[in-house]
């Protein structure tokens, strides 16, 4: 009787890329098992993922935008920061779900074998819903404003959702990683994120930086979020310089993280 042992690699290869094909219909699996399990038993169930952006942008328009009045660039206040909270929260869900996904699946991760890169990878993929149904919402704030997006804004919308998911799924693989390891990461990462909120121009805009604003394009999400409100709203022209900054700072944390992963993949399953 033969045995067949298998041992991670420690670097990225092409066979790699064939297994999560192979492995594809164990990717559909996991993402829609996180998506009955997540509105599973609730009363509102996808509305929840219309309703979490659309609460906050209410909160930022009474405080930042009739009280404080932060400015828009001429932009009505509302569809201003539900823009940037469309595809921030797709990237700060993504990356908190992905940086869990190997504990919060220890029992698979220690019985059966599979590509350990497809967990990471369905936290990622079922964001993607919650990002449609929120972005419902969004049209009727575009047409409650009379904003209509023309053909090269809705053809910036595969661009930004590739760099966001590349960014996520980067950042969320080194944190996955490290998460297996180290637990601070779950303690950690909510603070962060916090803290990335008001680094990133979500609730202001890049200008309102001055001078000091072209430090604000090394993060990924700034070009992100940019260029989706000069193309959905047509306010200005799209910032295709601040956008290349942040699908190369995205590819080049897709990277890292994906070699990171794999270094460290040889004791997940024995230390998860």
């Amino acid at each position: 009787m033969s045995e067949i042992i298998i041992k991670p690699k420690k670097a990225l290869s092409l066979d790699d890329v064939k297994e999560v094909w192979r492995f594809k219909e164990l990717l559909y699996f996991f993402v829609w098992r996180d998506i009955k399990v997540r509105y599973k038993q609730t009363v509102i169930g996808i509305g929840w993922a219309v309703f979490q952006p659309f609460m906050t942008m209410v909160v930022f328009s009474v405080f930042f935008g009739k009280l404080i009045q932060v400015p828009s660039d001429g932009i009505p206040y509302p569809i201003f920061v539900y823009t940037g909270l469309l595809f921030w929260q797709l990237f700060a869900s993504a990356l908190a779900d992905t940086s869990n996904s190997l504990i919060g699946n220890a029992s698979i991760v220690t019985k059966v074998y599979f590509p350990r890169i497809l967990l990471p990878l369905a936290d990622t993929c079922n964001k993607f819903v919650d990002f449609f149904f929120a972005s419902l919402a969004l049209i009727y704030l575009m047409f409650h404003y009379n904003y209509s997006p023309g053909l090269s804004g809705l053809a910036l919308v595969p661009i930004l959702l590739i760099i966001t998911s590349a960014t996520a799924v980067g950042a969320g693989l080194i944190l996955a990683s490290i998460n297996v390891k180290y637990r601070d990461v779950r303690y950690i990462l909510p603070f962060f994120m916090q803290l990335l909120l008001f680094l990133t121009p979500v609730i202001y805009p890049s200008s309102i930086a001055g001078k000091y604003a072209w430090l604000l394009s090394f993060n990924p999400m700034t070009g992100v979020i940019k260029a989706a409100r000069a193309g959905l709203l047509g306010t200005a022209p799209i910032g295709w310089y601040s956008l290349g900054i942040s699908a190369v700072t995205a590819t080049a944390l897709l990277i890292a993280g994906v070699f990171f992963f794999k270094k460290t993949e040889r004791y997940f399953a024995d230390i998860v």
